[in-house]
């Protein structure tokens, strides 16, 4: 669609085109009308009262009054979509800057009964999404299971998540949280892999905090990928309270095999999307659901020039 970055000009054009950042949201050349447009044809699956969307990254899901976003254009979209005085509310949904599958339902008893849901899968330990990340770096192993304690902290007028080595009970009691995530590499190539990723808590920007806690940051993190230094080649943590977030810095070979520029490569979103979802059949006895999202433009092409 016309609303969505067809990428700039790029000297290094290579076989894949000009446009490498096909697929995401420009939303400061968006209406209110238009951005109904793009969710609409974003929309994957509709089924009774359950839609589900395939969000482009840049889209956030709540803001302050007035701003644009998902949340704001519900009813627009409830009555393009035809659902008439039955608004659609927002079940699950991956954060701004994250694509993929967006879970609304225009049904409050459906929404109630999937919102338990989640909550009972995370009690039990059982994940319900599986996200797909490309990251800079190859995780150590194959296989494993993430454990982080993290809090939210208000840094220099950004929001960023910090983690902590030895939380104490008065931690916990202040939003400190104990966070896990399953990991699984599908692929390799170029110094980068192909992950699947399974959280199995939610706490802001949790996947990205992890993958950086494995020296592997997320392509496109312009927040956190900065706390992963190196020295002779050998990767390290830097200190993340003092570590200020900056625009991910690739190494010339990665920039080659991407054909990306510099420039390009500071404006790269952030490849993590929100693949799949597992959910209950939504009357008894009926079989359990998966919802899919196709992988963005963007990304298919990343995976592409890295073979």
């Amino acid at each position: 669609r016309h609303q969505l970055r067809r990428g700039g000009s790029s000297k290094r054009s290579g076989p894949l085109g000009d446009q490498p950042f096909a697929g995401v949201l420009q939303l400061e050349n968006l209406t209110r009308e238009g951005l109904v447009d793009v969710l609409r044809a974003a929309v994957v699956d509709q089924r009774g009262p359950l839609v589900t969307l395939n969000k482009p990254p840049g889209l956030p899901v709540t803001g302050k009054p007035g701003e644009l976003t998902l949340f704001s254009v519900l009813p627009e979209l409830s009555q393009s979509l035809g659902l008439k005085d039955r608004e659609l509310q927002v079940v699950q949904a991956s954060g701004k800057d994250t694509s993929g599958l967006v879970l609304l339902s225009s049904c409050p008893q459906t929404a109630s009964r999937l919102q338990k849901f989640f909550i009972h899968s995370r009690r039990a330990q059982r994940p319900t999404a599986t996200y797909c990340a490309v990251t800079d770096g190859i995780p150590a192993t194959s296989e494993g299971d993430i454990q982080a304690t993290l809090k939210l902290e208000h840094i220099d007028g950004v929001d960023l998540v910090i983690p902590v080595k030895s939380p104490s009970r008065k931690d916990f009691q202040e939003g400190v949280k104990r966070t896990f995530s399953h990991f699984h590499v599908v692929a390799m190539g170029s110094g980068c892999a192909l992950v699947q990723l399974q959280p199995l808590t939610v706490f802001p920007s949790q996947l990205q905090v992890h993958m950086v806690l494995q020296l592997c940051p997320v392509l496109g993190d312009h927040t956190y990928s900065a706390r992963v230094g190196t020295v002779l080649g050998q990767r390290f943590l830097l200190p993340a309270e003092s570590t200020k977030p900056q625009r991910q810095v690739l190494d010339e070979a990665l920039l080659r095999r991407l054909c990306l520029t510099p420039a390009q490569a500071a404006q790269l979103p952030l490849h993590l999307h929100l693949r799949c979802l597992h959910l209950p059949g939504m009357r008894p006895r009926e079989a359990p659901m998966k919802l899919l999202a196709p992988l963005p433009p963007y990304f298919s092409r990343t995976l592409q020039c890295l073979g």
